[in-house]
């Protein structure tokens, strides 16, 4: 597993309702980031690669993950230890204007194993290009959490909204499968 690095997305205290202060609480994310951690105790006794990915805004009118709070910190979950790579990032797409690519490609990375959130946002954009790429893509489908959306008139579940974007990416972009499956796998 030399050429393969996990990706933990967005992972941060304003999408845990746990969280006092949360500014975004996700549906699941709680549940989705201990199957997360248990991917992450794996990685860590292997001694594989693991990239920490956090989202940040500097912006007076953000609403979540504003900068230099303690919602845009990576949640005790999941927390980065010393020496693990944290990219910060502005965008969906955690490659857009990041060191990520260029880290992976350094390390010969050719496999990444996401999980995170949002599963509609972050992660179908961070997917998507990594596949474009030329990465080969797993989703880690329990391991992901996102909230319920409403578009024109229409409520659509957090279950939906995530099953859907499950769906689409496995389609033509990632294998995806649950963290029972790749821990049998690792």
């Amino acid at each position: 597993m030399e050429k393969t690095a996990l990706l933990i997305i967005d992972f941060q205290n304003d999408y845990f309702s746990s969280f006092k202060g949360a500014k975004f609480p996700l549906v699941g994310c709680e549940e989705a980031s201990l199957n997360a951690a248990k991917i992450l105790a794996k990685f860590r006794e292997k001694k594989y690669n693991i990239v920490h990915i956090r989202h940040e805004k500097d912006s007076e009118n953000a609403t979540f993950f504003k900068k230099d709070t303690q919602g845009a910190l990576i949640h005790k979950n999941v927390a980065a230890r010393e020496k693990e790579k944290i990219i910060t990032k502005n965008f969906p797409n955690s490659f857009l204007n990041t060191e990520l690519k260029e880290y992976l490609d350094k390390l010969g990375i050719k496999k990444l194993i996401i999980v995170g959130a949002m599963s509609h946002m972050c992660i179908d954009a961070t997917v998507r290009a990594a596949s474009d790429f030329g990465y080969d893509c797993t989703v880690v489908s329990d391991s992901c959490a996102t909230k319920s959306l409403q578009y024109d008139t229409v409520e659509i579940p957090s279950l939906f909204v995530h099953a859907t974007i499950m769906a689409a990416l496995e389609f033509a972009y990632s294998k995806v499968i649950n963290t029972d499956k790749l821990l049998e796998e690792l």
